[in-house]
Order: C-alpha cells, then sequence, then structure tokens
C-alpha cells in the first residue's frame, strides 16, 4: 500500500509538466560517447562508453590532472621551473601541436599548464612528465596506475600527450570520469579551460588559439579539451554549464574538425533542451514507513534528506513509477538521519534512478514491555500460527 500511494504522488506531481515537452531522440555521429548531467548525477547518453580506444590529446587531460595534483600535494608550485630536453623539442619536430619549447628554457608549471590546456603542448607534457617522473615511461605507468584507483577502468597510458601508439587506450566514460574530477577537485585551476589562446615567448602566433570549438559560442561552454589523430578520428571531451545544471560529454571518432564542432553543439543542444530538471519531492516529506523492531516506536518514517531532483526526458506520457526498498523491521535504536531505505524512481528512456532515505526521527529502543509483548508475540507465530487460539 506505502509503495501504491508513492507512485500515486510522484506521478500527479510531473506529468502536467512533462506533457508540454518535445519527443525524446538523439544518436550521435561520433563512434563512441558519454554525456552526463554533473548536476543530477545522470547519465544521460552511452553509446560504446566503456570501450577503450585512441584517444589522441584527449589523454593530456590525464598529464594535467597529474600536475594538478602535484600543485595541491605541494610538490610543486606555479612558479617551479622545470628543464626541457632534447626528447621534448624532437617531439615539435615530428609534428602535432606545440608549444615550441627549445632547449633551454626553464618553462614554470604555470607556463606549461597554459601550454598543454591552451597549445595542445606534446612537448609541454613530455616536460611535465620527465620532471615529475624523471622519463615518459615511468610517468604514463603511474597515469595508469592513478587512473585504477580514481575508477577509469579502461585506460592505459603509454605516454604523456596522446602520440599513436597501439596501447595507449581510454574509454569515453573514463574521459568523463576525468573530467568530473577536474572540474570538481580543482575549481583554482579548472578557469585555465576556458582561456581561448596563449603564446609562449611569442614563438607560434599560428598556433595560440584554443582548438574546442565550443568556447566561442557563447553557450557557457568552459573546458575542456579536443583530440585528432588519423586512427582517432575528431573527439572532443567537454563541458558546458547553462543555469544550475553543468553538463559533461565525451566523444571520439567523427571526421572532420567541423563535424566535431557540429556535434560537440548538437549534444549540447540536445542535453539542454530535450531534458528538463525537476524537484519531485522536497527534503523531509515522508514517503513511506519502516516497521521498528523493539522499539520505542513501531514504525519510522522514511524521507529524503535533500530535495530529490531528476532530470525528465521528453516524453510524450509523462508518468514516474517508484518503490521504497529496505530491509527491514529495522533494530531499534535509530538516530534521526541515517540511511535506511533507498527510492528507486522508474525515469523513462534513462532507467532507474536512485535515492537514499533518512530515517525521519530518532527511535530509542523499547523498554521491558516492548520487549515482552514482542517475545509474545514470538511465541503466539511459534505455537498458534499467525491467529490467536480458539477459546
Amino acid at each position: 500500500m506505502l509503495y501504491s500511494s508513492l507512485r500515486s504522488s510522484l506521478c500527479g506531481a510531473l506529468a502536467a509538466s512533462l506533457l508540454a515537452l518535445p519527443a525524446f531522440g538523439f544518436d550521435t555521429a561520433a563512434r563512441s560517447a558519454w554525456v552526463y548531467d554533473m548536476t543530477t548525477h545522470t547519465v544521460l547518453m552511452d553509446k560504446d562508453g566503456n570501450v577503450p580506444v585512441p584517444p589522441a590529446s584527449m589523454s593530456k587531460l590525464m598529464t594535467i590532472n597529474m600536475l594538478f595534483e602535484a600543485l595541491r600535494d605541494g610538490r610543486v608550485t606555479l612558479d617551479t621551473t622545470f628543464s626541457v630536453s632534447s626528447r621534448a623539442t624532437e617531439m615539435t619536430a615530428r609534428g602535432g601541436s606545440t608549444m615550441y619549447l627549445q632547449e633551454g628554457d626553464r618553462p614554470t608549471v604555470e607556463d606549461l599548464l597554459h601550454g598543454m590546456i591552451v597549445n595542445s603542448g606534446n612537448d609541454a607534457c613530455i616536460v611535465v612528465a620527465e620532471g615529475l617522473a624523471g622519463s615518459e615511461e615511468a610517468f604514463a605507468a603511474q597515469m595508469t596506475e592513478r587512473a585504477r584507483i580514481l575508477g577509469m577502468e579502461q585506460s592505459n597510458f603509454a605516454n604523456s600527450s596522446g602520440w599513436p601508439d597501439p596501447t595507449h587506450k581510454m574509454s569515453m566514460k573514463d574521459l568523463g570520469i576525468l573530467a568530473r574530477r577536474l572540474i570538481e577537485e580543482f575549481p583554482e585551476y579548472y578557469p585555465l579551460f576556458a582561456q581561448t589562446s596563449y603564446n609562449y615567448k611569442d614563438r607560434a602566433p599560428a598556433n595560440a588559439n584554443n582548438r574546442n570549438p565550443l568556447l566561442k559560442l557563447g553557450i557557457g561552454a568552459d573546458g575542456l579539451k579536443t583530440g585528432h589523430t588519423a586512427e582517432a578520428g575528431y573527439g572532443l571531451v567537454g563541458s558546458v554549464k547553462q543555469g544550475e545544471r553543468r553538463i559533461i560529454f565525451a566523444f571520439a571518432g567523427t571526421e572532420s574538425d567541423k563535424a566535431r564542432a557540429e556535434e560537440a553543439e548538437r549534444i549540447t543542444s540536445w542535453a539542454f533542451r530535450q531534458f528538463a530538471l525537476k524537484t519531485t519531492t522536497k527534503a523531509g516529506t515522508r514517503l513511506a514507513e519502516a516497521p521498528v523492531h523493539l522499539g520505542e516506536a513501531e514504525t519510522v518514517g522514511l524521507v529524503p534528506a535533500e530535495d530529490i531532483r531528476l532530470l525528465v526526458p521528453a516524453v510524450a506520457h509523462g508518468t514516474l513509477k517508484g518503490e521504497v526498498v529496505y530491509q527491514g523491521p529495522v533494530e531499534a535504536p535509530i538516530a534521526k538521519g541515517t540511511v535506511l531505505a533507498e527510492l528507486v524512481i522508474d525515469v523513462p528512456e534513462l532507467g532507474p534512478q536512485r535515492v537514499p532515505l533518512v530515517a525521519e526521527a530518532d527511535v530509542a529502543k523499547g523498554g521491558f514491555m516492548v520487549r515482552m509483548k514482542a517475545a509474545a508475540q514470538v511465541l503466539q507465530a511459534r505455537y498458534f500460527g499467525s491467529e490467536a487460539p480458539a477459546s
């Protein structure tokens, strides 16, 4: 009965607003893609998102993360300088993106961050790798190990820059996990991703511009990284904030720079226009009750600790169904705010969304009479079944 009441209240709250929205539906031209709403922690699209593919320069985000971590840990500062090896300068001669470092330069960590983020400099990545780990090989191994710790299961790094290598792979989901980390864990450095140009020592005005096509559109884009090789195609890891919502996405395998720009804008428009952010239930609203074993109260209310906010897709017939799942009866004593249950809401097209429910109030352990009553109920069930004996 409680489940039935819950379903009814959720459907009634949302149905009227859903009917006015346009139809749901989207397919990306990218070979693989992963789109995530950071505000509600909802995966909006997963097209082969867990398949490892060549990430090209998008894997520079992991090198940047390693340097951000070194800054946070105090192992380096923005003013720390690194030397430039012949290996770094030879990378420029091999082609690819560069910040045009030369042997004898002493770039600071701040210079190198700009060089990696804005210029996508392969040379900058090698300087960072050698400066932090002694060699690029050692640094790549550290990147792979760190990726596993961060939950990036499909990432393996052979170098610091994304230079083509058959063993250098990442999934779009892993790139999304990494993007989220850079945004949430390093807010003091994240604005660097929105910088549109950087020209180290005025050496390369032609390579000074940030390649991210979204930054110039005025749609709230503020990161993160493009990538391109012949094998990988054209890809992008993007982040856009509009109003209360922020989305991140990663895709790979579009056919041209133009196609990449168009696909990035299409994904952004779809993610913001085809989903509405709704508060379905206010914090503290009792959604169900759980029986309490040996408590002063026989039941405890189950409530969300925070407002339940969901992304609702554009569907023609907007109804939500939910159920409360818990293991009961719950043993007393119970502290207010303790997580006791989970509300599972079936959102069309997005699947089940899970919200923790907590105890509405404290429930103390029952006294002597409560325990005696419980013992009598056990004896009755054991010897007489659920019904009292006939007189």
